[in-house]
């Protein structure tokens, strides 16, 4: 492997890594632009310069290799005044409109002026003036006078979704980033354009002037909207609940991770957290009184759950799980079923409609820990329960997350299951048309309101963390299990996720020895999974 010395500090680099990468496992920065580890390189910027004794003159990092004995120098005075002009060159015909640019504290203009720039500005000319505000497709837009053609945009439709949308038009101080004649950017991936465009060129249309994000705060998390389980952050507005429309959620953005996601993420996951802060979102248990449901307290919610699960003999009883809950939710159902001996435990019902995959991200599972509920052993037959149900054989009936009457199986045979019960409990975030028939309404927290993990579909355990406090009275399914199990007098200690998290350590083999700890920001895998630790597509190593 190739050793070298940066700034002074020698460093040994596996072949084939470029300078940038190189100083990078020092902590050392060299400012750039159009280079994107994921990307082709194109060397187009020229703002990663560098010395390299011997060389004549400054080169650029991002397209020269790491060789045995090289020396390597990225602050001399030489590196800072040639990096002062290319900055000055990029901004010669910038508009100076960071007070309205959504892309203000996140942009890397900015950042690298104030690093390296601070020069005086000598354009007395009109500047070039370009398109702005220009919709590429239903998430995207353009403002063409900030982009600074660094031509990531295009790469990354080039080489990563393989559409080719964009392209560079024009010569010169005229040329711009657009779209093919007849083009949208509208493919499945088209949020990443603007994670990785470096200014303020391309910005995200549902954020666009909603929250400063300076204001926003940030949490490590877990996309739930496929198996895959692409790690994310969470970016919340607690600071000024008067901006974004009142959600508290502002948006969601990729985080690295090489075994799952890369830096990407698709566009329904991000997009898909609407429902958190949706008028419909349950906020206080209901119970049904006089043919209406009506609120109630939480003391009162579980006595009436208990004393239902109590009066009926466990084969008299049904619970369908979901595989949107957590790790930590399907334990505490694990343990109640088995305090109870309720045998008919399930969790697959089928979609409305199919999910679609690629071969890049995507996955058809919709739900982010199904293999969770495989491994924690609930995979029962839920047709074969309902049918049960409707045959009277089982007269309570818990359905968690799953609405019924809009999945895959005929909505009249799921109304005459929930019809026959004489006790039907739904748990769930937001108001469905099943809850209309529960006898008990229970509000659940969403995922980005509460800790836990899921299980990806290479058996992957990964942990998420509560960005936003639970809306009303809302609760994560463990604390409302553990709540029934006590009621039930069942000996449950558990006050924090990671207590049912040990539990299933402790119960499942293929958990066992794993913890919060253990799990980091990147997951684990679970005992005997066989799923390559190869990186997905687009993701180099």
């Amino acid at each position: 492997m190739p050793r070298l010395t940066i700034d002074g500090t020698p460093v040994e680099v596996p072949p084939g890594t470029n300078l940038i990468e190189a100083a990078r496992t020092l902590g050392i920065e060299i400012p750039h632009y159009c280079y994107h580890p994921a990307l082709s390189v194109v060397g187009q910027c020229r703002l990663c310069m560098v010395e390299i004794e011997g060389a004549p003159r400054p080169t650029i990092a991002c397209y020269t290799q790491a060789a045995d004995g090289m020396v390597v120098w990225t602050r001399t005075p030489r590196v800072e005044e040639t990096r002062r002009a290319i900055l000055e060159f990029h901004l010669i015909n910038h508009p100076l409109d960071c007070p309205v640019c959504d892309q203000a504290g996140e942009c890397w203009l900015q950042i690298y002026y104030m690093k390296y720039g601070l020069y005086d500005p000598r354009m007395v000319d009109e500047k070039v003036h370009k398109p702005k505000a220009v919709p590429l497709g239903p998430h995207v837009i353009l403002d063409a006078e900030r982009c600074i053609l660094c031509s990531r945009c295009v790469r990354f439709c080039d080489e990563i979704t393989g559409t080719g949308e964009l392209g560079i038009f024009n010569r010169g101080d005229h040329s711009e980033i657009g779209l093919f004649p007849g083009r949208a950017l509208d493919n499945k991936y088209s949020g990443n354009v603007v994670d990785i465009c470096p200014v303020g060129a391309l910005t995200d249309r549902d954020f666009r002037f909603r929250v400063r994000v300076w204001y926003l705060e940030s949490a490590k998390s877990i996309c739930p909207g496929c198996a895959r389980g692409c790690n994310i952050e969470v970016h919340v507005n607690r600071r000024r609940p008067h901006h974004n429309d009142g959600r508290r959620v502002a948006r969601l953005k990729p985080r690295f991770n090489a075994a799952v996601n890369a830096w990407w993420m698709c566009d329904d996951g991000r997009y898909g957290f609407g429902f958190v802060d949706d008028p419909d979102r349950l906020t206080a248990p209901l119970a049904r009184r006089h043919g209406a449901l009506e609120p109630v307290g939480w003391a009162e919610a579980v006595t009436e759950v208990a004393a239902a699960l109590r009066r009926h003999a466990p084969d008299g009883v049904a619970l369908v799980a979901s595989p949107r809950m957590a790790n930590e939710d399907l334990m505490a159902l694990r343990r109640l079923a088995e305090h109870l001996g309720i045998r008919q435990v399930g969790f697959r019902v089928p979609p409305a409609v199919p999910g679609d995959e690629d071969a890049l991200l995507i996955r058809a599972d919709k739900n982010p820990n199904t293999r969770g509920a495989e491994l924690l052993g609930l995979d029962g037959d839920v047709a074969a329960l309902l049918a049960a149900v409707r045959a009277g054989r089982v007269r309570c009936l818990w359905v968690f997350h799953h609405d019924l009457l809009e999945c895959g199986w005929p909505a009249a045979e799921m109304r005459a299951a929930l019809e026959a019960a004489e006790v039907v409990i739904w748990s769930g975030t937001n108001h469905r048309p099943t809850a209309e028939l529960a006898h008990l309404v229970l509000p659940a927290a969403a995922w980005v309101e509460r800790d836990g993990t899921f299980t990806n579909f290479q058996g992957r355990v990964q942990r998420f963390h509560a960005a936003v406090p639970p809306l009303g009275e809302a609760r994560p399914d463990w604390a409302i299990l553990t709540e029934v199990l006590r009621a039930l007098g069942a000996p449950v200690r558990a006050t924090r996720a990671e207590h049912w998290f040990e539990a299933l350590a402790a119960a499942v083999p293929a958990f066992a020895g794993l913890s919060y700890r253990s799990l980091g920001d990147t997951g684990q895998l679970v005992h005997g999974a066989t799923a390559p630790e190869a990186t997905p597509a687009g993701a180099r190593p």
